[in-house]
C-alpha cells in the first residue's frame, strides 16, 4: 500500500520531516517530526491526520517567557531556574535583599509579589503590636479561642498531672500563673479577673490612639 508523503506538512506545531521504517499499532507509518519549539519527536500518520498528536508534548507545558530583569511587586527577576512538575520557575531578588524562587504563572497573575516579607509585614500591621503585645488579639480574645486550647477558653488548660484546671495569662511576653481549680468555671473566672490587665492596656492604648469605630 502506498504511503502518503507527508514531508513538509504541518499538524499543529509539528512539521513532518521524513518517514521511518517503524509502524504504529494499526500499521500506520511512523514519521519523524520537528516541533515549533525546536525538538523532534515521532508520530504515526494516523495520529497526525486525526489530530491526536499536535506537538512534541510542549503544548501541555506552560510557555516559557523571558522575564529576566522584569519587576513584579518587590521582586526583580534575575534568571531562569528551570522547570519542575510542568511549572516554570524563576530566581528573583526581593527588595528586602532575600532571594526566592517564584512560579512564572504566579508572577504574571500577581499572586507572588515578594519573598513573603510583604505578607509578614501585613500580618504584623494587622496585629498592631505594642511592646510585643497585640492590640488586635486582645480585642478579639473572647471571639477567637487559641486553636491548641481544647478547653474552649483562652488561658485555661487541663493539667493531667494534678488533674486540675490551670488558669494563666500572657502579657508583654510574660506568662502569669492564676491558680489551679477542680471546676473549670472557677478557672475561667480566674482568667477573666486576670484579663483586667488587658482592659487597662486597651484603655491606655485608646487614649494614645483614636478609638476604632464600631457598628
Amino acid at each position: 500500500m502506498a504511503v502518503k508523503d507527508r514531508r513538509g506538512e504541518r499538524y499543529g506545531r509539528l512539521t513532518c520531516i521524513e518517514p521511518t521504517q517503524e509502524r504504529g499499532e494499526n500499521g500506520s507509518v511512523i514519521w519523524r517530526c520537528r516541533c515549533d519549539c525546536g525538538r523532534e519527536c515521532m508520530a504515526s500518520g494516523s495520529q497526525l491526520s486525526r489530530g491526536y498528536k499536535k506537538s512534541c508534548g510542549c503544548m501541555r507545558q506552560p510557555l516559557r517567557l523571558d522575564l529576566t530583569g522584569q519587576r513584579f511587586g518587590s521582586l526583580v527577576v534575575e534568571e531562569y531556574a528551570g522547570q519542575q512538575d510542568n511549572h516554570q520557575y524563576w530566581r528573583c531578588k526581593c527588595d528586602c535583599g532575600k532571594q526566592t524562587l517564584a512560579l512564572q504563572k504566579n508572577l504574571l497573575n500577581g499572586h507572588t509579589k515578594s519573598c513573603g516579607c510583604l505578607q509578614r509585614q501585613m500580618y504584623k500591621d494587622n496585629l498592631r503590636l505594642v511592646d510585643g503585645t497585640s492590640v488586635t488579639l486582645i480585642e478579639n480574645r473572647m471571639q477567637t479561642p487559641i486553636a491548641s486550647n481544647t478547653s474552649g477558653y483562652n488561658g485555661v488548660y487541663w493539667n493531667e498531672r494534678t488533674r486540675r484546671w490551670r488558669a494563666q495569662i500572657t502579657f508583654k511576653g510574660k506568662t502569669y500563673y492564676l491558680g489551679s481549680y477542680k471546676d473549670i468555671q472557677d478557672a475561667v473566672k480566674a482568667r477573666q479577673r486576670g484579663e483586667e490587665i488587658y482592659d487597662s492596656f486597651l484603655e491606655w492604648y485608646y487614649e494614645q490612639h483614636k478609638r476604632p469605630v464600631t457598628s
